[in-house]
């Protein structure tokens, strides 16, 4: 990246950042085009939302998806919520573990937390309470109670 590309890219994740959600789309989309996942994971989510455009649920879980591959690991665990959810891709729980397991292996506490909740609850996948209180471990909580 040339030093006017970081002063661009930098501009884009501040308008971000300030919810100047047009410029920022404007800023950023060359970068999700160019393969730049940071990039792609800020688009995702004004289509997903409707930031600066009109909210596109396909964009947003193309540019996610797109992103989550390339390991980013916000990306990883927001998909793995589309997944969870249903939003804007058809509902699938192994489809959300999975996504959730691969930004927990990154570290994500909250990918962890949230697998953990979907085993202790039956979320989309097979109840395992064993399971549930291993991740709730992993992820710093003392689950006794489990």
């Amino acid at each position: 990246m040339s030093e006017q590309d970081d002063m661009n890219f930098s501009s884009g994740v501040a308008a971000f950042e300030t919810k100047s959600f047009s410029q920022a789309m404007r800023l950023l989309n060359p970068y999700a085009e160019e393969g730049d996942a940071e990039a792609q994971f800020r688009v995702a989510i004004m289509h997903q939302n409707g930031l600066g455009v009109v909210a596109n649920p396909m964009t947003a879980y193309k540019w996610m998806k797109t992103a989550a591959e390339q390991g980013l690991a916000m990306a990883q665990h927001s998909l793995g919520f589309m997944y969870m959810e249903g939003e804007c891709v058809e509902q699938n729980g192994e489809k959300a573990v999975e996504w959730f397991s691969k930004a927990a292996d990154q570290g994500l506490v909250g990918s962890l937390t949230t697998l953990a909740m979907m085993y202790e609850e039956g979320k989309g996948i097979e109840r395992d309470l064993e399971k549930a209180r291993e991740l709730y471990k992993k992820a710093g909580f003392d689950q006794e109670e489990i």
